[in-house]
Formats: structure tokens, C-alpha cells, sequence
């Protein structure tokens, strides 16, 4: 038995409630269950219940056995000395306030409605045998959720994940002094890093005033030169032999002095298992065409509102030796380095978006339709949890209901928290 369960049946009254006696004998008749608190303190606030003929209001407790009232250590805490009622699932000691009054007590244990119980121990209490095969602990009834629960609460699971990836956002805003552009520089640059760079170039980022990046963006070659730098590919220990190089590794060395630039602080950079568009090298050259391309990139972000105008916002290319480079050192068959469509997607679902819902809680306004539509509008993405989520029942056919399974996985599937969700609640109300 789980002590959430017992907070489910009693905030949803999930048992008979017609004939309830405390412990002592006395007739019990719930008025209002009260405000479910999640913080410390008391489980419910303001509840009011009818023992006897007297109406009681205050605080509930809840347990699994009235003796975790001790093993908690509640008999010593104030914050509990206005419990009117505590609420168990087992029995097996009384439990007094500081005055020496019993507070009465009421056990649930045999008022539950069976289905309801039948229902949790199908959910939380699979033999081990079958359990050990199970990757989530609805596996075997996500299917016969209804579209209806499961499209809202998908929805109401993306911006979940976008008040978290706010946060992150919050906390890059308030060590900028609220300066838009340069937290969207550290996040665009976190994410053309994609998943093994990533935080390699977040550090290459945090390592550059983006006042630099403002004076040097209108000359592709002296920004390059900078990222490049910064990312310790124009190290003088490196045996490298082109013109391009030998023009970089001078025009960094120059910035170094002009701006008193240090890159020790940056992470070292991964080749090993990369695909070659997504080499390091290719993925700065087109992050330094895109500052380069686009002046004030954030006003244009947050006017931006139809995906195809994104596109186009983005459609930028490696500088022009990349044509024939993935790397500084070798040659390699001529081919335009250009970001792809499902790269632009990453880019949206992972940084445009949450800087566009965080800048309109900012401002106050409703971004909600724009950043519903256009989230519905990219493609699922494509990963293990994705493909595994539809294989159960398939669920995934946008960004927005990709990055809300994500949410139901991490957030909630894999801490048990079924309680929680909207999904386990619709199960255990069948």
C-alpha cells in the first residue's frame, strides 16, 4: 500500500462514505475534504468533518498506519497540533494531542470500493513475474485510454515541459540582466551542439561577453574566428596546413588581445561517433552564418509565428570551405552544408519555442495558440521512448505530443507518480 493512494481515495472520496465510524465507535460524516497540500506540513488543510454532533475544522493527516504518526515525529511538530482528523489504512495505536485528547481516527481500509482497489493492484501490484517485462506501469491498459484524456492531458503535459525548459531560460536571464539576445545565443549554441556538444558549446557560449558577438557578426570570417578559437580547434599545436586556418587561428589571436578572451573554462569537443553534418566544425560555421545572416535575431524570433517563415529564417549554410571539409585537416567531396528542415525542428522544439513562452510570461501576454499551432505542426520526433509509447497505442504524430510523452516518462512513468497523472487516475476510475 502507498500513502499516495490513501491522499487519492481520500481527496476523491473513492469509498463508501455513507456509514463511516472513527476508531473509537463514533459516527463520521465527511463536509469537505479540504485543500490537498503537496508541501510539508499537514496533508489537507481546512477540512471539516462531523463526529458525533460536533462539526470539527482544521488540518487531516494521512498514513498508512496510525503509528507513522510517531515515526515521523509529527507528536513533536506544532504545524500538526490542529489535525481534526487522521486518516490510515491500518490501525494500530491511538494517537494524542498535546492535551492528552484522542484525535479520532478513521480507517479506510475496508470502506474502499473494490474496483478501485482492484484497479490499483493492477496498476502498482503485477505479480513480479510479469512486472519485470513491464516498461511502464500502465503498459497493458495505455491502449484503451480514451483520445479525449489523453489529448488533454498531452497538451497540458507540453507546457509542463515548457515551464521547465523556462527555468533554465530564467536563471540565463537573470545572470544577463535580462538581455534576450545573448540567453538566446547560449541556448541556440547549446542546441546546434545537439546532444554529445551540447554542453560544449553552452560553455563556449558562457565564455563569450555577447557584446563581442555583436561588434564582430557582420564579418563571417572574424566570427568564425572567434567560435572557432573559443572552441580550441585553432589551438598553434595542431599540424594543420590551409590558407583558411592559418586566417582564423590570426584573426583569433587579435580578438584575444582586443577582448582579453579566455577559453579555459570551454569543454573539449567530440567527433567520435558523430555523423559528419553533425561534426562540431559544420555545426559552429553555420551558427556563425546564422549571427551573421540575421541582426537582432530575437525581434525576429518572437515576430516570427508560421513555421515556414522559421525556415526560411534559419535556411543558412557552412562557410564556403566547409563545401569541401567536415574537418580542417582533410578533403572531402564537394557538397553544400546546409541546415536541414529536421535540424530547424530541433531548433524550434528545444530553443525557439521556450524562449517565445517565456518572453510572453515576461510580457504578460497569450503565446499559447501561436506555440500550440505551431508545435502541431512539426514532426513527432523520432526516439526509444517515442517509438515505444507508440507501440503501445500510437499517440505521437506531432512535436507537441512527442515532447509531452517525454514529460509523461520522465516526470511521471518512471517515478511512479500514476496518482499524478491523468491517465492513472482514468484507469483507476473504470
Amino acid at each position: 500500500m502507498r500513502e499516495d493512494f490513501i491522499h487519492y481515495l481520500w481527496k476523491y472520496k473513492k469509498f463508501d462514505a455513507s456509514n463511516l465510524k472513527t476508531t473509537l465507535g463514533e459516527d463520521l460524516s465527511i463536509v469537505s475534504v479540504g485543500q490537498h497540500n503537496v508541501n510539508s506540513g499537514p496533508d489537507f488543510f481546512n477540512a471539516q468533518v462531523k463526529i458525533g454532533e460536533q462539526l470539527w475544522a482544521g488540518n487531516l493527516e494521512i498514513h498508512i498506519k496510525s503509528s507513522d504518526w510517531f515515526l515521523h515525529n509529527h507528536e513533536q511538530d506544532k504545524a500538526y497540533d490542529n489535525v481534526i482528523l487522521h486518516v490510515v489504512w491500518e490501525h494500530d495505536t491511538d494517537v494524542f494531542r498535546k492535551d492528552n485528547t484522542t484525535i479520532a481516527t478513521l480507517v479506510l481500509k475496508n470502506v474502499v470500493h473494490e474496483e478501485v482497489l482492484n484497479n490499483y493492484e493492477k496498476l502498482f501490484l503485477t505479480p513480479i513475474a510479469t512486472r519485470t517485462n513491464k516498461w511502464i506501469n500502465c503498459e497493458y491498459d495505455f491502449k484503451a485510454v480514451s483520445s479525449f484524456v489523453l489529448s488533454n492531458w498531452l497538451e497540458r503535459l507540453y507546457f509542463e515541459r515548457l515551464e521547465r525548459k523556462a527555468k533554465t531560460i530564467e536563471t540565463l536571464l537573470k545572470a544577463s540582466k535580462n538581455n534576450w539576445e545573448a540567453v538566446l545565443f547560449k541556448m541556440l549554441a547549446k542546441n546546434f551542439g545537439l546532444k554529445v556538444n551540447g554542453e560544449s558549446f553552452f560553455s563556449l557560449a558562457q565564455s563569450i561577453d555577447f557584446s563581442v558577438v555583436r561588434k564582430v557578426q557582420s564579418k563571417q570570417q572574424i566570427l568564425e574566428a572567434l567560435l572557432f578559437g573559443q572552441a580550441g580547434l585553432l589551438d598553434s599545436g595542431l599540424e594543420i596546413e590551409n590558407g583558411y586556418h592559418l586566417n582564423l587561428a590570426n584573426d583569433y589571436k587579435f580578438l584575444t588581445q582586443k577582448f582579453s578572451l579566455k577559453n579555459t573554462q570551454v569543454l573539449p569537443l567530440q567527433f567520435f561517433r558523430l555523423r559528419p553534418p553533425n561534426f562540431p566544425t559544420i555545426r559552429l560555421s553555420q551558427l556563425a552564418s546564422l549571427y551573421n545572416e540575421q541582426q537582432n535575431l530575437f525581434s525576429k524570433i518572437i515576430k516570427t509565428e508560421n513555421l515556414n517563415e522559421f525556415y526560411t529564417l534559419f535556411k543558412v549554410s557552412a562557410s564556403p570551405f566547409w563545401n569541401t571539409h567536415y574537418t580542417f585537416q582533410k578533403e572531402s567531396k564537394s557538397s553544400k552544408k546546409s541546415i536541414s528542415k529536421a535540424f530547424i525542428d530541433l531548433l524550434l522544439i528545444n530553443t525557439i519555442l521556450p524562449i517565445k513562452f517565456c518572453y510572453a510570461k515576461h510580457q504578460g501576454a497569450e503565446v499559447d495558440t501561436t506555440i500550440l499551432k505551431i508545435a502541431n505542426t512539426i514532426a513527432s520526433e523520432k526516439n526509444s521512448i517515442i517509438q515505444a509509447f507508440n507501440t503501445l497505442k500510437k499517440v505521437s504524430k506531432s512535436s507537441l505530443q512527442s515532447q509531452a510523452l517525454l514529460q509523461l516518462k520522465t516526470e511521471y512513468c518512471d517515478k511512479n507518480k500514476c496518482l499524478q497523472c491523468a491517465i492513472g487516475n482514468s484507469l483507476l476510475n473504470k
